[in-house]
């Protein structure tokens, strides 16, 4: 089991993936992509870089709606790992305080 994460068995896990994929197979998504924009830092970023990003992460119990996933750049992807919303928050002012 993943750090964090809250009472999910693997079937959940498994059953949020795959709607995750469902999504990202969607016009919706394409047309969310076709932005260009990472949702985090807004930088343009073109539509094929831009991955999937639940903003309450699977583990922490969100799920692969279209309310809690977002396109995100690779680098903020990676950098949000599992963290929620308020802890992202939290994370980006300690980063821009440490770069002052």
């Amino acid at each position: 089991m993943e750090p964090f994460a809250i009472d999910l068995d693997e079937e959940d896990i498994k059953r949020e993936r795959r709607k995750a994929r469902e999504l990202r197979s969607s016009q919706w998504w394409k047309r969310r992509c076709a932005k260009g924009v990472c949702h985090y830092c807004g930088r343009p970023t073109p539509p094929k870089e831009l991955t999937m990003d639940h903003i309450v992460p699977i583990s922490r119990g969100g799920r692969s709606t279209k309310g809690n996933v977002v396109a995100a750049c690779k680098e903020c992807n990676t950098a949000k790992k599992q963290l929620l919303p308020m802890e992202w928050e939290q994370y980006l002012t300690d980063v821009r305080s440490n770069l002052s």
